[in-house]
């Protein structure tokens, strides 16, 4: 982004012919800044060898805690568990060169330390994984929380730009009306967990074949650990109950008197 100094936004998977491309299409330029929006391997692992290819500074958030997702099911490429930027943007801040400015706006949701970028000379947003053009987000606990994620949906609506730069997908135009496209589906799968627990009480594991029958069965563990970051956040919001701490293999029940 940028002419004369530039920056480079989510460099990619640390790849020689990646790295080879990004210099091939700034050339001419001198990369001052690499912008990286989260920790996922196909965001920021190239961040280091194109710092030491052009000496830019990297901006960006670190995990607080990065400790790897233990689960059988990968539903992300892989985590970046070394990345550490040189300037920490997790409260927010600004990053500026000759004709940009961008302001990093914390959206924690896909991953705990995930940011979004406003582009302010053009009232547009470039957003990472938070919000994608072609698919909804995946949001796996732990590191991933719905709580934080709806929150930082509704940060970025607040702002009214005039289009989102996915790095996944085509540019978002109508913002307003794909934002709420995009929390509406989210309510609707809280709602199709309260429906079905308002049968009696269950487990994921029972929940699954139930409220995902139209899904290829080899994909119903990838939508387990979605259900249980809904599960997650209605239970923070006082809605759900469970024995014990809330995981994937307790059973949940409607919160009020105790269901047999």
């Amino acid at each position: 982004m940028g002419r004369g100094e530039v920056a480079v936004i989510d460099p990619g998977p640390d790849d020689p012919q990646h790295l080879a491309a990004i210099l091939a299409a700034v050339e001419g330029e001198r990369v001052r800044d690499i912008l990286i929006t989260h920790h996922h391997i196909d965001h920021s692992p190239l961040a280091e060898p194109l710092k030491a290819a052009t000496g830019a500074v990297i901006h960006g958030c670190a995990l607080a805690n990065a400790a790897a997702d233990d689960s059988e099911v990968k539903m992300e490429a892989g985590h970046d568990l070394a990345f550490r930027p040189d300037r920490d943007l997790c409260g927010g801040g600004r990053v500026e060169g000759p004709g940009w400015t961008f302001e990093a706006i914390p959206t924690p949701g896909h991953t705990s330390n995930h940011l979004c970028y406003a582009f302010a000379e053009e009232n547009a947003c470039f957003t990472g994984d938070h919000i994608m053009g072609w698919s909804t987000t995946v949001i796996t606990p732990p590191d991933g929380d719905m709580t934080d994620y709806l929150e930082s949906l509704e940060r970025i609506r607040a702002r009214r730009f005039a289009v989102l730069w996915p790095t996944h997908g085509p540019p978002i135009r109508d913002v307003d009306a794909f934002i709420a496209a995009y929390a509406e589906h989210r309510q609707e799968r809280i709602d199709q967990i309260l429906g079905a627990l308002a049968a009696g009480p269950a487990t994921i594991r029972e929940l699954t074949p139930r409220l995902y029958a139209d899904v290829d069965p080899v994909l119903h563990p990838a939508a387990s650990r979605s259900m249980l970051a809904g599960i997650l956040h209605l239970v923070r919001q006082g809605r759900l109950a469970t024995d014990g701490a809330p995981g994937p293999d307790s059973r949940y029940r409607l919160a009020g008197p105790r269901q047999p």
